[in-house]
């Protein structure tokens, strides 16, 4: 698990084919691996990668067709920039929100504008995912974790205020450009336990009537 804030950036060093899948090796810059082992997690832009091979200042990590297919490590090229967190651990500040590193979709960045000193971009989200997109609620862009000021439709809009433009990837972006998406993790649940028919082995999904059987008061029929 992560938590959205980007603890450097770093640069990707090679991309290797590797019978069918890739390798690759990432630069961590100034991302401190003394703490780092071979197994542990790394948030690559997003994605959670594992670490495979360590030599000073750089990790190597085995990327699937999966993981390629669905995230936009196909646009990447040796020299590109990546940012980089490690995995939380249990005394971690939680400054940004849960991230578990599995990228739901890829995001379009259709505009940015300046807003005073900060930046308001504008993306567009690919349908299937709209419903998890909520304003005021979290998102998570290239690893970035940010708030939803406004829906529209299949847009939604954030602002990135001159930390994080100067300090991740983000600043970057141009529009057309991809962006690694996931949503909110309790919304992907939630939508879970809501399904009727699929939730449990009883086949009954989350509804007011079994919230209130439940003991919750004030729901349910005539609540």
């Amino acid at each position: 698990m992560f938590t959205g804030i980007v603890q450097a950036v770093g640069t990707v060093q090679s991309i290797q084919p590797a019978a069918g899948d890739w390798r690759v090796w990432v630069r961590t810059g100034e991302l401190d691996l003394s703490d780092v082992a071979l197994g542990d997690s790394i948030a690559v832009s997003g994605p959670c990668l594992t670490v495979v091979a360590l030599e000073e200042g750089g990790f190597a990590a085995d990327v699937s067709v999966e993981t390629w297919e669905r995230t936009a490590f196909a646009d990447l090229a040796v020299g590109a920039r990546v940012n980089l967190e490690k995995a939380l651990l249990p005394t971690t500040r939680l400054g940004g929100h849960l991230v578990s590193g599995h990228v739901d979709g890829l995001a379009v960045l259709g505009e940015r504008r300046p807003e005073a000193r900060s930046e308001r971009f504008v993306l567009e989200v690919p349908g299937a995912l709209t419903r998890y997109v909520a304003e005021k609620g979290s998102i998570c862009l290239d690893g970035v974790s940010l708030t939803v000021n406004g829906v529209s439709g299949s847009r939604f809009d954030v602002n990135l205020v001159p930390h994080t433009l100067a300090h991740t990837t983000l600043g970057d972006r141009r529009p057309g450009d991809r962006l690694n998406m996931e949503v909110d993790i309790i919304a992907r649940y939630l939508e879970r336990l809501l399904r009727g028919g699929e939730a449990g082995p009883e086949g009954g999904g989350l509804d007011a009537d079994s919230l209130a059987r439940a003991g919750f008061p004030g729901l349910g029929e005539g609540g």
